[in-house]
């Protein structure tokens, strides 16, 4: 009954255009743009830069691992992340998932399993106009005194 269900990703991974294939090393840093899958080893940054739609997409495998700091759009991490990890909408962390760092994330799930060392801090979203200014009480006092 139960063992049947699938759970659904919380990410799809249908924007991945880039592989780093298992047994891959590179030692520099790594940009990419829509997505890309790390099944390898990078000793380096690692920042997606987002494709036409502007999101990208990191997914590392448990066999991944990257050594350096990570920022991107949205992540699936199974592997493990020596540095800090800024993601700007999604995280998952999966059960191998092991990090390294302090992580950054507006939407985190974080499956049985996994572990961190270091901080989470969670990122409220931009203001939804970036033309809101906000008056202080005594500003908006003094508007009312004038008028």
């Amino acid at each position: 009954m139960f063992g049947n269900r699938r759970k659904k990703p919380f990410i799809p991974a249908t924007r991945l255009a880039t592989l780093v294939a298992e047994g891959v090393e590179i030692n520099g840093d790594v940009r990419f743009g829509e997505g890309m899958r790390i099944d390898g080893r990078i000793a380096g940054d690692v920042t997606g830069q987002g494709g036409e739609g502007g999101a990208s997409l990191l997914v590392l495998s448990a066999a991944g691992r990257i050594t350096g700091s990570v920022r991107c759009t949205d992540a699936v991490i199974n592997g493990t992340v020596e540095g800090d990890l800024d993601v700007e909408h999604r995280l998952e962390l999966q059960s191998e998932a092991r990090v390294i760092g302090t992580i950054r994330y507006r939407q985190l799930q974080m499956d049985v399993g996994a572990a961190v060392t270091g901080q989470l801090l969670k990122v409220e979203a931009a203001a939804a106009s970036a033309n809101v200014v906000e008056l202080g009480a005594e500003k908006a006092g003094e508007r009312r005194q004038a008028g």
